[in-house]
């Protein structure tokens, strides 16, 4: 499993919508559908925020699920 199928778990885990997360870490959408599906890597930054905003590590988001 890549990063963006383990935010996606996640994501999808809390209960957040797509939408919701983007809304939290300053990203479209559409660039977040973009990550989740494994078409763009985030930043370290971007993941960092990511993490912040799911309440995980950056361990959490590399590990397989």
């Amino acid at each position: 499993m890549n990063v963006g199928a383990s935010i996606r778990h996640i994501r999808e885990s809390k209960g957040m919508t797509q939408a919701e997360l983007a809304e939290k870490i300053n990203v479209t959408q559409s660039m977040l559908c973009q990550i989740e599906r494994g078409t763009k890597a985030p930043s370290l930054p971007l993941s960092t925020e990511i993490a912040a905003a799911l309440n995980c590590t950056l361990n959490d988001l590399a590990q397989s699920v």
